[in-house]
């Protein structure tokens, strides 16, 4: 699971921005503005709020090392294009035995590490031991379970047998970042296959990556990339218009975009994203156990007018897991609207008449502490009281995630297809439906995407009319840019950014 992890930063004086400025926008060290330099040896400043926790996406490097890293420094056997679209990288060619339980690829020839290693298939099975090893955090390691056994049968051939059929594990792969098998100390420094090597990481303000000479595709666009990493929304915003830095990879202030868009220097990029704000019910935990108790928060919640308030004109309203981009996708925001005396309704039928209280745990940034508030004064109506509980991302991922130690909750959750969570009753809010979990596995197992799909559909369904969550908006994806730059990606799936494309004219 990908959630973002941002710090929670305000009150900023002139001279605080100063100094964050000349901190993250970066001097000359760290890249810097471009310096005029354009084409093939062109310097590519990316802003960011998103730093890695490490560099490890294995080791809970969370939603930044995805955006860095993914792509540009590691590659997978497959990759997940811009458009959501699945394609071979790593993996010359693959076959499936007819029982759908054998994957055999066959790996590029030619391809080196960034030491200088060439990759051979120990070093595939190496990293699908990685992801699925007991101390992993990868978003697929779940996913991955149904792998039985890696064989190595020769240098450039991977036989993977799965314990039952998986349509999604190709799908699953374009996750799993190959890495040297040989390689040390993954949470500070790299050795992967990608069109960039890592240069340099100053915590707390850059990572720079520059070209890799020995690259086996075409190489990068740019000579050298530096994301830049800022604070807070505005911060950002003032690196872009002193040139600070060239892009912002999400906008997060929409108040500021009339300033870019308005002005011929930058061009506003308005893509498709996958990343949900939730409130997470503990469907364990009373008195969210009561699916009447769930359909009366959510219907007590007016999500519009939360995310106007957020957001302006951008993002969009949802009613379930499932974005627009994912093939199951279904409007269902009409399940469980905004209805305050149908949530009055059913409470008193739940046998809540007179309202209770619960405690809402939420992340100590942006915009979690403003949702929480829109929260609690929307519960209020209804004679709900909420205690407001601000932590941190490190509490809220033992204290929420590992532990379940909560009753609701908010968080982001960044990837697409991710609907499949609410098939596994262990998953941190509990959901437990023995239909559902059956649906999940039997589309997993599918013999064609088509009864992948309608299984799904039906899944998409049964959780939005169980409330189990409640999926307050989908976050829109802003990527402002340079005018000069062409050929970033605008819709950030799963929260990667490929800047080896990226070209300053």
């Amino acid at each position: 699971m990908n959630i973002k992890k941002t710090s929670l930063y305000g009150g900023a004086t002139a001279a605080a921005l100063a100094l964050t400025l000349t901190a993250c926008g970066g001097g000359s060290g760290s890249g810097g503005a471009s310096g005029g330099r354009s084409g093939k040896d062109a310097i590519v400043n990316i802003g960011s709020l998103y730093e890695p926790q490490n560099l490890d996406n294995t080791g809970g490097g969370g939603q930044g090392v995805t955006e860095a890293l993914n792509g540009n420094v590691y590659e997978g056997l497959f990759k997940l294009t811009d458009d959501g679209k699945v394609e071979k990288l790593l993996a010359q060619d693959h076959k499936v035995s007819a029982d759908g339980l054998t994957y055999t690829f066959t790996l590029r020839d030619g391809v080196t590490f960034h030491s200088g290693k060439k990759l051979t298939s120990q070093d595939v099975k190496y990293s699908l031991e990685k992801v699925l090893a007991k101390d992993s955090q990868s978003a697929r390691k779940s996913n991955l379970s149904v792998i039985k056994s890696i064989g190595t049968p020769d240098a450039r051939t991977v036989e993977v047998r799965l314990s039952k059929k998986s349509i999604s594990f190709v799908y699953n792969l374009s996750y799993v970042w190959v890495i040297n098998s040989q390689a040390k100390n993954l949470k500070t420094s790299e050795d992967g296959t990608g069109p960039y090597t890592l240069d340099k990481w100053t915590r707390g303000s850059a990572l720079a990556l520059d070209r890799f000479a020995g690259y086996w595709g075409d190489a990068a666009a740019n000579k050298r990339v530096v994301f830049h990493y800022y604070k807070d929304a505005t911060a950002l915003n003032n690196a872009l218009l002193t040139n600070a830095v060239d892009i912002v990879t999400s906008e997060q202030s929409p108040d500021a975009l009339d300033q870019f868009k308005n002005n011929p220097n930058y061009k506003v990029s308005d893509g498709n994203s996958t990343t949900k704000l939730l409130l997470a019910f503990n469907d364990k935990a009373k008195p969210f156990t009561d699916v009447k108790v769930r359909r009366a928060v959510s219907a007590a919640i007016d999500d519009e007018k939360l995310l106007k308030s957020v957001w302006g004109d951008y993002g969009k309203p949802i009613g379930s897991m499932v974005p627009p981009t994912d093939p199951w996708y279904e409007d269902l925001t009409h399940v469980n609207a905004y209805d305050t005396a149908r949530a009055k309704k059913l409470l008193a039928e739940a046998g809540y008449a007179k309202g209770f209280s619960f405690t809402l745990d939420t992340p100590n940034y942006d915009p979690h502490p403003t949702a929480a508030t829109f929260i609690k004064s929307e519960l209020a109506k209804v004679g709900i009281t909420v205690k407001i509980n601000t932590i941190t991302p490190d509490e809220w991922y033992t204290k929420v995630y590992k532990n379940h130690a909560f009753t609701a909750t908010l968080q982001e959750h960044v990837n697409d297809r991710d609907l499949v969570w609410y098939g596994n009753p262990d998953f941190y809010w509990g959901y437990d439906d023995k239909q559902v979990t059956r649906w999940v596995e039997e589309a997993e197992q599918a013999s064609s995407t088509a009864e992948q799909t309608e299984l799904l559909k039906k899944v998409n369904r049964k959780t939005a009319e169980d409330a189990a969550s409640d999926w307050l908006y989908l976050y829109p994806q802003i990527v402002v840019a340079s005018s000069k730059l062409s050929g970033y990606p605008v819709n950030g799936l799963n929260s990667q950014f490929y800047a080896y494309g990226i070209k300053k004219g």
